[in-house]
C-alpha cells in the first residue's frame, strides 16, 4: 500500500515546542484523512530544530465509494416538506427519488445518494493548507512583504519549504503539489544549514531519512538524545569524571541541534566555592550545558559539557573557548550574588520595626532579608496581603501544630520566621527555583540549628507525587503550616481549582498535606484546623487519588470515608484493614451476608414496614435468632473497643465472628414472618447487623 511523506521545514523552532508540534501534526493529518474516508496502517512523527516530518505508511490510495439511503416524506406530503427533502438530499427534482411502499405507513420517498471515492492525492491537497494555516502554535509570527495582507500565513518561524510525496513502497512516488502563501509542496528538502545546504531530492521516507543523515541531519530526536547522552558520559569518563544527568536539559539540547557534537569546556576552580546548585543552574540556564563531578562524589568539577551543532575543523576549540568565556562571566555574576547575600544590607536602620515584629537579629544576613521582605510590603496575593502577613500567619499556625507533630516550639518558631527570607536574596532573585534551598545554605552559614536550616528548604516539600516528604519534625510542622495557610487562604477568597485550571497549585498543596500526614503518621483534625467543610471535601478528593495510586480499591475507600472524616491517617488505616479483611474468606462471606441483611432491611424501610425500636429476646422463636443476637452483642462491643483503640484489624476480626451466625440466620429464619411483632423484631435484628458493621465501614458500598 502507498506511503505518504510530509515535511514542513522552517527556521529554528523553539526546542520546548517541537515534540508537541510534531504530535499535533500527526493527529491533525491522520484525523483529517480518516474523516475523508481513508485508512492507514501506521504513522510516526519526527522533529528537528528546523523541520517537522510525518511518515504515514499503508495509506489507502483512494477513499471508498459511499451509498446512502435517506428517507423522505410520504408521497402525499405538502409541497414545503417535499422541497425541504430535495434540498437536504441534494436532488433537483422529485423524479430523482425512489418511491418505497410500507404496508402500515403508505408510500414515501427515498433518496439514494451515491458519493464516489476520491484519490488520496486530491484529499491531501485539500486538507493540508488548512492544517498548516491553522496550526496550533503557542506563539506564531508573520514575515515578508506578503505578511501585511489580511489572512496571511502565520507560523512559529518563517516557513521555507514543504515536502509531500505519495506512492508505493518500491515504485515511483508522486508529488502532491498543494500551495500555501507562495510555497508549493515538492520533493525537495535541504540538509544541515552549514554542512550541507544543497538541495536534496527525496521520494519516500527511507531515502529521505538516509539522505538527511548524509547531509548531517539526524531526524530521530530520540536518537539525537541517545547520542548526546552517551557521548557526554564517555567524554566525562575519559577525563576521570561522571556526567550529572538532566533529562529536561537533554530534551532541550536535542531540540537545538541537528548534528550533535559533544565537547568539554572548563572554568577556574575558584568558582567551585559557589554552591553546586547555583553553578549547575547558571551553566544550564544560560549556556544549555551539562556539569560534571568527580566519580563517586557529590561536589562538582570545573569541567562542563556542551553540545554543538557544528562539526568544527579545529576539533571544537573555538566553540569551547567561546562557551567558556560566557560561562565564566555568568559564574562571576553568581559568585557576586553569593557573596552579596552573605553581607549586610545598606539600609539596616529602616528595618528595625520589622525586626522587632518578628524577633529578628539584624546582625545576621538572613534575618536582614526577612526584615526587608516585610518592610517592603511585598505582595503575596492582592486579596491575601503581603508576604510579611503570610509569614505571621504561618508562624502562628505552626505553633499550634507543634502540639500535634511534637516539634520543638522554639525551633519551629525560628524556622517559620526565616522560611521566606531567601526570597529577598540575589541568588533566588536570579534563580527562583532555588528558593528554600538557598535559605537553608544561608541559615547554616549564620549558625542556625540544623533542624531550622532543614525546615527552611523542606517546608516547600513535597512538590509532587515523586518528591520526598520532610522527615524532621520542625520541617514537617512548617510544611503543614505553609500548605494549610495557602489552602485556607485561597478557599477564603474563593479562588479554588476549576476543571484542569489550578494556577496556584492547590491540588499539589493538598496532596502534599495528605502525603505528610499519612507517610509520617500524623493525626491532624483537618476540620478543626481549617474550619471549612468544603476544603475538607477537597482533601478527601486528594486522599482518594493518593490511596488509589497506592493500590486501594475505590469502593473500599468510599466504604470508610464519611463526609465528616477529618483524620486522614485513620481513614487510611481503616482502608488498609478493610482491604486485608475483605480479601479473606471470612470477610467475603460476611460481606455477602451483611449486604443481604442491609438490602432486605432497606427494601422494608422503603415500603414503610414497621421495625421494632429495639430487639426483644422474648420474641425469638429459633436458636439462629438467639445465636445471632448474642454474636452481635459480643462483636459490637469488641469492635467498638478496638475502634476506640484505633486497632482496626482487631475490629475486623471481631466482626468476622458474625460470619457463621449470619449465615445460619438466613438459612433457618424467615424474616418476613406472618406475625407482625416477630417480623418487626427480626428486622430490628438485621438493623443491628448494619450498625455493628457500620462501626468500621459502610458495607453496602463495597462491590462483590
Amino acid at each position: 500500500m502507498p506511503n505518504l511523506l510530509l515535511e514542513l521545514r522552517s527556521e529554528e523552532i523553539p526546542a520546548r515546542m517541537q515534540r508537541k508540534a510534531a504530535g499535533d501534526l500527526k493527529k491533525l493529518v491522520t484525523d483529517a484523512l480518516v474523516e475523508a474516508g481513508l485508512s492507514y496502517e501506521g504513522a510516526r512523527e519526527y522533529w528537528t530544530p528546523r523541520r517537522l516530518a510525518l511518515d504515514i505508511h499503508g495509506l489507502t490510495a483512494r477513499s471508498a465509494d459511499v451509498r446512502e439511503e435517506r428517507k423522505g416524506p410520504r408521497t402525499d406530503a405538502n409541497e414545503k416538506a417535499i422541497e425541504g427533502f430535495l434540498r437536504g438530499a441534494g436532488l433537483s427534482s422529485i423524479s430523482e427519488a425512489q418511491v418505497v411502499s410500507d404496508p402500515k405507513k403508505g408510500d414515501f420517498y427515498v433518496a439514494v445518494i451515491s458519493k464516489p471515492g476520491r484519490a488520496t492525492e486530491e484529499i491531501v491537497a485539500e486538507v493540508m493548507p488548512g492544517i498548516i494555516r491553522d496550526f496550533p502554535w503557542p506563539k506564531s509570527m508573520r514575515w515578508g512583504k506578503a505578511s501585511s495582507a489580511p489572512g496571511a500565513l502565520r507560523w512559529v518561524r518563517p516557513l521555507q519549504s514543504i515536502v509531500c510525496t505519495f506512492g508505493p513502497e518500491h515504485e515511483e512516488t508522486t508529488v502532491i503539489p498543494f500551495e500555501i502563501d507562495g510555497i508549493t509542496a515538492s520533493n525537495i528538502t535541504y540538509g544541515h544549514r552549514f554542512h550541507a545546504p544543497e538541495a536534496i531530492m527525496v521520494r519516500r521516507f527511507d531515502d529521505y531519512a538516509a539522505s538527511l543523515e548524509r547531509a548531517k541531519v539526524i531526524l530521530d530526536a530520540e536518537r539525537r538524545k541517545d547520542i548526546i547522552l552517551h557521548d557526554a558520559r564517555d567524554i566525562a569518563f575519559a577525563n576521570g569524571l561522571e556526567l550529572v544527568e538532566d533529562e529536561g536539559l537533554l530534551e532541550e539540547v536535542s531540540g537545538l541541534v541537528e548534528w550533535p557534537q559533544v565537547l568539554m569546556g572548563s572554568f577556574e576552580e575558584d568558582y567551585l566555592s559557589i554552591p553546586s546548585e547555583i553553578i549547575r543552574l547558571t551553566i544550564k540556564t544560560n549556556q544549555k550545558c551539562f556539569v560534571t563531578r568527580k566519580q563517586g562524589e557529590d561536589t562538582l568539577s570545573n569541567r562542563f559539557i556542551l553540545v554543538s551543532n557544528i562539526e568544527a575543523s579545529d576539533g571544537g576549540k573555538e566553540i569551547v573557548h567561546g562557551n567558556g568565556k560566557v560561562v565564566r562571566a555568568r559564574l562571576s555574576d553568581a559568585l557576586h550574588f553569593w557573596k552579596r547575600d552573605q553581607g549586610n544590607l545598606p539600609d539596616l536602620e529602616t528595618l528595625a520595626a520589622s525586626a522587632a515584629k518578628f524577633g529578628l537579629d539584624l546582625q545576621k544576613p538572613l534575618d536582614q532579608r526577612m526584615a526587608k521582605l516585610d518592610a517592603l510590603d511585598v505582595t503575596f496575593h492582592a486579596k491575601l496581603g503581603t508576604q510579611g502577613a503570610r509569614v505571621a500567619r504561618i508562624r502562628a499556625l505552626a505553633q499550634k501544630l507543634t502540639a500535634v507533630t511534637g516539634a520543638d516550639a522554639a525551633l519551629t518558631d525560628r524556622a517559620a520566621v526565616l522560611a521566606k527570607a531567601d526570597l529577598r536574596t540575589e541568588a533566588v532573585g536570579e534563580f527562583p527555583e532555588l528558593q528554600g534551598l538557598m535559605g537553608r545554605k544561608y541559615a547554616a552559614l549564620q549558625g542556625e540549628n540544623a533542624s531550622v536550616a532543614a525546615a527552611i528548604e523542606d517546608h516547600y516539600k513535597p512538590q509532587g507525587p515523586s518528591d520526598r516528604v520532610p522527615e524532621d519534625k520542625v520541617a514537617i510542622t512548617l510544611a503543614l503550616a505553609d500548605k494549610l495557610d495557602t489552602l485556607t487562604g485561597f478557599w477564603a477568597i474563593d479562588e479554588k481549582p476549576t476543571g484542569s485550571k489550578d494556577p496556584f497549585a492547590l491540588r499539589r498543596a493538598a496532596l502534599g498535606v495528605v502525603r505528610i500526614l499519612l507517610e509520617r503518621g500524623i493525626r491532624l483534625p483537618l476540620l478543626a484546623t481549617t474550619r471549612d467543610g468544603d476544603l475538607l471535601s477537597f482533601f478527601h478528593d486528594r486522599l482518594k487519588v493518593y490511596l488509589r495510586d497506592q493500590g486501594a480499591r475505590h469502593d473500599l475507600i468510599d466504604a470508610v470515608l464519611t463526609p465528616e472524616a477529618d483524620d486522614l491517617l485513620m481513614v487510611a488505616r481503616r482502608v488498609e484493614a478493610l482491604t486485608a479483611f475483605i480479601t479473606s474468606e471470612d470477610g467475603k462471606n460476611l460481606l455477602a451476608g451483611t449486604k443481604r441483611a442491609t438490602q432486605l432491611l432497606a427494601a422494608e424501610e422503603k415500603k414503610g414496614t414497621v421495625i421494632a425500636d429495639g430487639v426483644s429476646p422474648a420474641l425469638f422463636k429459633l436458636d439462629a435468632e438467639r445465636e445471632l443476637f448474642a454474636a452481635i452483642s459480643s462483636a459490637s462491643k469488641d469492635a467498638a473497643n478496638a475502634v476506640a483503640g484505633e486497632d482496626f484489624r482487631s475490629a475486623m476480626e471481631a466482626l468476622s465472628k458474625l460470619r457463621g451466625p449470619v449465615d445460619r440466620f438466613f438459612e433457618d429464619v424467615l424474616v418476613n414472618d406472618e406475625d407482625a411483632a416477630i417480623r418487626a423484631n427480626r428486622l430490628a435484628l438485621l438493623r443491628l447487623i448494619r450498625e455493628a458493621t457500620g462501626t468500621v465501614a459502610d458495607f453496602s458500598k463495597i462491590s462483590g
